[in-house]
């Protein structure tokens, strides 16, 4: 047997802006790429790439050694679990994986759940947004067994530069939380700075441009008005409030108190829209 016959099949949904092109790199690499969507336009995502279209979720969990989902929540988790049929369908040994963020305590939740049932669970979200998801240099965080990371980090491989396992069901959630938790305190600082600057009448651009190759620099002050654009903005701000909201009940839930990382990151997220309407006001344009 070849090496593309052993490879397992991979069942795919969510082909939103940062799902699309993971599921892309799936393909373009030689995985048997199944996928289900919900409206019939999101399947142009992949129309370029070698797939297969499933009818109905059921049918996509049948086929599936891989069920691979980049949703928003964990509500989605369970409605796609629950949806009729998919239990049944889903055979003994399937990997279920969860791209996308939650809480830490939920997915161990989801991970107990399809135990009893003969399924594997990993939490497995990404950092690197759509951008990196394009570049396939995404880094996957990785919760559950380890057999069943090992059955799947060439999977993952193929849109990320790093695959780590991080260890038991919740703890890839939980890294990355505590991850968006450092984006956007340093967001909140990058926040301070850019009011500070426009109110002493430095350019703006400029500024952000010089600290970002320098010691000053972070990843989500490189962002703003490249991959962070004005319109797309808002949509990121609720995604990273939400992402906060976990980071603090998965924290507290452990005993702990995350206030000051929560309040400076909740700070961070409220200032973004004001942070990259002034750095691309200044002049600074992806």
């Amino acid at each position: 047997m070849n090496d593309v016959e052993q490879r397992p099949v991979v069942g795919w949904i969510g082909l939103g802006d940062q799902g699309a092109p993971m599921a892309q790199a799936i393909a373009e690499l030689g995985h048997d790429l199944h996928v289900w969507a919900r409206r019939p336009q999101s399947l142009q995502a992949v129309a370029d790439y070698p797939h297969a279209v499933e009818e109905t979720v059921a049918g996509l969990a049948a086929v599936s050694d891989i069920f691979a989902l980049c949703l928003n929540d964990d509500r989605d988790m369970w409605e796609i679990l629950n949806t009729v049929g998919v239990q049944d369908a889903l055979r003994p040994g399937t990997v279920v994986v969860n791209h996308g963020t939650g809480d830490p305590s939920e997915n161990a939740k989801i991970a107990q759940y399809l135990e009893e049932r003969g399924l594997v669970y990993l939490d497995a979200p990404v950092s690197g947004g759509g951008p990196g998801a394009k570049a396939r240099t995404l880094t996957t965080m990785v919760g559950g067994g380890r057999a069943p990371f090992e059955k799947c980090e060439r999977v993952f491989a193929t849109f990320s530069n790093k695959v780590s396992h991080m260890g038991v069901s919740g703890s890839g959630q939980m890294t990355k939380l505590l991850n968006n938790a450092m984006t956007t305190s340093n967001l909140k600082n990058v926040v301070d700075l850019v009011r500070l600057a426009d109110s002493l009448g430095v350019d703006v651009a400029a500024l952000i441009d010089v600290i970002s190759d320098s010691s000053g620099g972070s990843t989500v002050m490189r962002a703003l008005g490249t991959d962070i654009t004005p319109d797309i903005a808002p949509h990121l701000q609720q995604l990273m409030r939400k992402d906060i909201v976990h980071f603090a009940d998965g924290v507290r839930a452990q005993g702990l108190d995350p206030a000051g990382l929560r309040d400076r990151g909740l700070a961070g997220a409220d200032g973004l829209v004001e942070a990259v309407t002034l750095v691309t006001a200044s002049g600074r344009h992806s």
